[in-house]
Parts: structure tokens; C-alpha cells; sequence
């Protein structure tokens, strides 16, 4: 029973030079896989070097929209050139975390709404350009990134942190995203959330941590981690009513469905 956590921030300071002791204790648990996504130009670096020292790590590259403030004018190229030099590396199976965010008001209006839209919309181009699946950030955005996802096709990706409508989630799973879900899920009061994890079709839900954010009730307030994805995990198997083996076999495989070069890094290591 292999478990994956499609999104988990290792190399923030929160970890404080712990990341290797960390995926160590995801591994533990079953987590064979964890998805590093980059932030910023500032962190590519970091997340391909935190994978290249854990077989249960692998990494995505992209510029959050809660960085692209502070983005130079050349990040977009250089986010380019580390795609390129990106390709020859297996660990390397997406572009992200990248997408919209409304919920901070300063980036609601404005030059920096207008630069947040810039920056997802060249980040989707270059997704489609080398066939490559997005790590997608939607909060309180969600119309907005299906206005630019319906233009601007890419190999489909996640749609991480997932809190839409069930029309939305739908309109996801139709353009092949994956919805991720998490600590949030574990909240006996977000309600929209537990619905479409129960209700929504099992093919189209991964799990994540988003790890050191959205801790599990459990853990809250406390920082999260990838070692808690068989106990997130629990709590989606008894939302939907189904053994716990089951809910690992098949988010798993839609992971690696919708993460190709995730799939293959499997194969291979597994093989």
C-alpha cells in the first residue's frame, strides 16, 4: 500500500534542516512519493536538490501568485530555462505551484491582480508548450482559472487545496484535473469540503498536506507534515465508506494518472 502526498512544501524554514529526517518519517508511514512544488525562482534550486536525496521525493517547478509581487522581469524566462535543464531529470513530473489568489485583497485589484493573471497564463503556455501538467493554486479564484484553463489547454494537473462548487469541481475533472484534498477535510465543520470528498468520483481526488500549512485537526495549530497522509487518508475512508486499502490503491492511481512523469519515477524506482 503505497501512499502520496501530491503536495508538500519540504524545504520551507518551518522544517528547519529537518526535510530528510521528515520524508524518513513519511516513508515510515507508507508515503512512497511526496511532490515538492517551487514557489519562486528563488527556491528551484532547493526543491531538485531536496529530491535528488530521497527516493520518496520528487518536485515541480513554477511561481506562485503569492510571489509573482515580487517576481523580476526575468523570472518567466528563467522559469523556462529550468524547465529545459528540468526535462533530463525524472524527479522533475510538473510545473507549479502556480494559479491565482483573491483571497489576499491587495492582490484582488490592480496592477497585481494583473500581473498575478499574467504570470498564470504564461506559466499555462509554457505547460502546454512542453506537455507538462500544473500544480494549481485556487483560492477564491476558481472561475477565473477555469476562464484561462478553457484557453489555454494543458496535459491536465491538480487543482490543490480544493474549495469550489461541485459545478466547479466538475468543470475540473472534465479539463483532467485531479481535486487535492487534505487537513481541511479533517474539519468536521468545513462541510463544503467533506461533501465533495465524499461525493465527488473517486477517480478524480488525490490526497496532500500542503506540509507545514493546513494541518490535520489533530494538529492544529501546529505544524503539518507528510507522515500524516494514512490518517488524513482514514478520514476520506470513512467519509465515502470504503476500507482505507482501498482509498490508498486509488488516489495513488490518480496521482500517477495525472502525473505522468510521477508514474514513470515509480516504475522505475520500483522496478
Amino acid at each position: 500500500m503505497m501512499w502520496i502526498d501530491t503536495h508538500c512544501h519540504l524545504d520551507a524554514a518551518e522544517f528547519d534542516g529537518a526535510q530528510l529526517a521528515v520524508a524518513d518519517a513519511a516513508a515510515q508511514q507508507g508515503v512512497g512519493m511526496i511532490v515538492l512544488p517551487a514557489v519562486a525562482v528563488d527556491n528551484f534550486s532547493s526543491v531538485a536538490a531536496l529530491a535528488a536525496q530521497r527516493d520518496n521525493c520528487c518536485y515541480a517547478l513554477g511561481i506562485h501568485p503569492l510571489y509573482v509581487a515580487q517576481a523580476g522581469d526575468d523570472a518567466l524566462l528563467q522559469l523556462r530555462q529550468a524547465i529545459e535543464q528540468a526535462l533530463a531529470d525524472p524527479r522533475f513530473v510538473a510545473i507549479g505551484e502556480i494559479g491565482l489568489d483573491f483571497f489576499v485583497a491587495e492582490l484582488k485589484e490592480g496592477p497585481l491582480r494583473v500581473k498575478q493573471e499574467h504570470f498564470y497564463s504564461e506559466q499555462l503556455k509554457l505547460a502546454r508548450e512542453f506537455a507538462l501538467p500544473v500544480l494549481l493554486h485556487v483560492r477564491r479564484s476558481q472561475d477565473i482559472i477555469l476562464k484561462y484553463l478553457r484557453r489555454i489547454a494543458v496535459p491536465g494537473g491538480i487543482a490543490h487545496a480544493f474549495n469550489g462548487s461541485f459545478q466547479q469541481a466538475e468543470t475540473f475533472a472534465e479539463l483532467g484535473f485531479k481535486l487535492g484534498f487534505g487537513g481541511a477535510m479533517t474539519f468536521p465543520r468545513s462541510l463544503q469540503i467533506r461533501r465533495l470528498a465524499a461525493e465527488m468520483p473517486f477517480q478524480t481526488i488525490v490526497l496532500e498536506t500542503d506540509a507545514p500549512d493546513i494541518s490535520p485537526a489533530w494538529l492544529h495549530p501546529a505544524h503539518n507534515s507528510p507522515d500524516q497522509i494514512p490518517r488524513i487518508a482514514a478520514v476520506l475512508a470513512e467519509l465515502r465508506g470504503v476500507p482505507l486499502a482501498q482509498v490508498a490503491e486509488q488516489t495513488a492511481a490518480n496521482a500517477l494518472d495525472v502525473l505522468p512523469r510521477l508514474a514513470a519515477l515509480v516504475a522505475a524506482t520500483s522496478s
